[in-house]
């Protein structure tokens, strides 16, 4: 996990408490398209990085939809009945996260310097700064996501996902 997004000054204080508990959040970022690799799995990363940073883990479930331009929407729950949704943005980054102490932006764009600083701490002390359990839930979110497309929208559980993850090893 490696979007420099996770790390703006905004979203690392909402991850910390700063706003209390996020019932929801929206993120959004361009998503530009590559062949090569699943739709958000190349530019859509980004806002969806800044979507896990407030949110944490806990999806449960994800369904693709589009806004009313026809951009990319996808809807992600989370156990407790938390709402968190990414949005293709063609004109940039950020994002709103909603909670129980007031509303924060999120996920503007600050550079790669907060970035490199928790690279350079991983590689002094082999401990990765985002856990292991986000990282895979995150893509599995945008595997969901895929997987919800080729449905028509259909609701896709992050738990089939991991399943059909592990059954390929």
């Amino acid at each position: 996990s490696s979007s420099s997004l996770r790390y703006g000054k905004t979203t690392q204080a909402v991850r910390n408490g700063s706003i209390g508990k996020v019932p929801r959040a929206e993120t959004w970022s361009p998503c530009h398209l590559e062949k090569t690799h699943p739709e958000l799995f190349w530019y859509g990363i980004h806002g969806v990085e800044s979507l896990f940073t407030v949110m944490g883990t806990g999806c449960e479930s994800v369904k693709r939809g589009a806004t009313r331009d026809g951009r990319i929407e996808v809807a992600g729950t989370w156990r407790g009945g938390r709402v968190g949704i990414y949005r293709e943005d063609p004109k940039g980054y950020g994002g709103i996260a909603k909670g129980e102490k007031g509303e924060s932006p999120v996920g503007a764009y600050e550079g790669y310097h907060p970035l490199v600083a928790e690279v350079v701490k991983f590689f002094q002390t082999g401990v990765a700064p985002v856990s292991p359990e986000e990282t895979i839930e995150l893509f599995a979110f945008m595997e969901a996501d895929d997987e919800s497309k080729r449905h028509g929208g259909a609701e896709v559980k992050i738990v089939d996902m991991l399943k059909r993850a592990s059954a390929t090893r």
